[in-house]
């Protein structure tokens, strides 16, 4: 069974890169400090806004993390599982935000912005 987010407890348990699942999980939610080889950039990417940082999914070859609310002020990091120095940010306020994406473009929606993981990941 499916619990709201909310409502769902962060796992004591620690993953390789290779065990993060695809996709979020329904009854648990993976701190970053659940990633056995998380680089430094994911532990702390939440520091600035007071929030944990937690896995949500893979896209193509990135690992998807954020710290913050999905609606608000929120951080997201997208990790490639092949290369952990390349790493793609953006920032989330309200319903709008910013990043480059691993086109060289600025994004204002996340949904772009994921997008070009996508599609990095296809040409990778």
């Amino acid at each position: 069974m499916s619990l709201p987010v909310h409502e769902r407890s962060f796992t004591i348990e620690r993953f390789h890169t290779a065990e993060l699942p695809d996709t979020p999980q329904r009854t648990f939610r993976i701190p970053g400090e659940g990633w056995i080889e998380a680089p430094t950039s994911l532990l702390s990417l939440g520091a600035e806004i007071g929030e944990p940082t937690e896995y949500k999914r893979r896209i193509g070859r990135f690992l998807l993390w954020r710290a913050g609310p999905p609606v608000g002020e929120a951080w997201y990091l997208a990790v490639s599982r092949d290369d952990l120095a390349e790493q793609y940010r953006f920032r989330l306020s309200g319903k709008t935000g910013i990043g480059i994406g691993p086109d060289g473009q600025t994004h204002h929606r996340f949904r772009s912005w994921k997008k070009s993981l996508l599609e990095a990941s296809d040409h990778a």
